[in-house]
C-alpha cells in the first residue's frame, strides 16, 4: 500500500492524496503571497475530490470555488458555511450537498470509509465576503478537522484557533499521527500557545502552518520548537517548506 502524500502550499493551504489516490484540498489558498507556483499548481489539479474548509476567511476558501467548478470536487465543510459559499460565491449547489456537510462532532465518512473527517471547534471567527470590501456575510462557526484516512495516518488540522481547554477530548476520540497547527501569532495562537496545544493533543509528529505569510505574523518555527523543547514534548517537530511535498505512513 502506497504512503500518504501530503503538500502545503503556505498559510493552512495543504493538499493530501490518499493511498489510493484520492486527493482532498484543505483551505486551498494557492494563490498567497508565498507560494510562487500557485497558477502552474492550480492548472494541474484536474483531479481533486473534495475540497475541504475550516472556515470562510478569504484566506483559507481562497480558490476553492475556482478549483472546485473546474474539477468538479465535492465541498466538505460545515452546513452553514456551505450554505454561505453556495448562495454568495457561487460555488456549484450540487457539490454542497448534504451528504458532505456537517457540524461539530459529526463525522463524514466518504469514499467507502477511505476517509473521515469529523468536525471539532476552533477558537476563530467565519464569514465570507463576496469582495475585499463588501460586506461580510454569515458563515457559521469556525470548525478544526480530525481527517482519518484508511490504511493511513490521523490528521487534526487545528483551523484558525488559540489554546483551548477542551483540546484533550481530540485525542480522547482519535489517536493523533499528525498534528498541523497554527503558530503565527495575532489571528491565532502564537508559538508559545501552539506548543501547550501539542502537550494537551500528544500528536506522533507536529507541522507548524498559518506563518510568514503576512508581516504581522510573527510566530516562526524556530520560536515553536523552542517553546516544545521548554515543555519536554515527544512529539516530532517536522517543519515544511512551501511547496514541499512529503509521505505519511501510518504509525
Amino acid at each position: 500500500m502506497k504512503d500518504t502524500q501530503l503538500a502545503w502550499y503556505g498559510q493552512a493551504a495543504l493538499k493530501i492524496v490518499t493511498s489510493s489516490g484520492n486527493v482532498l484540498l484543505i483551505d486551498p489558498w494557492l494563490t498567497n503571497p508565498v507560494f510562487e507556483k500557485a497558477k502552474e499548481e492550480i492548472a494541474a489539479l484536474d483531479r481533486v475530490h473534495f475540497i475541504v474548509l475550516t472556515h470562510g476567511h478569504s484566506d483559507h476558501v481562497g480558490d476553492a470555488v475556482e478549483i472546485g467548478k473546474r474539477t468538479r470536487a465535492k465541498l466538505v465543510t460545515t452546513f452553514d458555511l456551505s450554505a454561505a459559499l453556495v448562495t454568495a460565491l457561487g460555488y456549484p449547489s450540487e457539490l454542497a450537498d448534504v451528504e458532505t456537510t456537517g457540524h461539530m462532532g459529526g463525522t463524514l465518512n466518504l469514499l467507502g470509509g477511505e476517509v473521515a473527517v469529523t468536525f471539532v471547534p476552533a477558537w476563530h471567527g467565519s464569514a465570507v465576503s463576496k469582495e475585499e470590501n463588501a460586506p461580510p456575510i454569515y458563515a457559521g462557526t469556525p470548525a478544526g478537522l480530525i481527517i482519518a484516512l484508511r490504511g493511513g495516518p490521523t490528521i487534526y488540522h487545528t483551523g484558525d484557533t488559540d489554546l483551548f481547554s477542551d483540546m484533550p477530548l481530540v485525542s480522547r476520540f482519535h489517536k493523533i499521527d499528525v498534528m498541523l497547527v497554527c503558530i503565527g501569532d495575532h489571528f491565532t495562537m502564537g508559538p508559545t500557545r501552539a506548543a501547550e496545544a501539542v502537550k494537551l493533543v500528544k500528536p506522533r509528529m507536529v507541522i507548524p502552518m498559518h506563518y510568514a505569510t503576512f508581516p504581522v505574523l510573527t510566530g516562526t518555527p524556530e520560536a515553536f520548537g523552542r517553546e516544545m523543547k521548554k515543555l519536554k514534548l515527544r512529539a516530532r517537530l517536522r517543519v515544511m517548506k512551501v511547496g514541499e511535498t512529503m509521505s505519511l505512513s501510518k504509525s
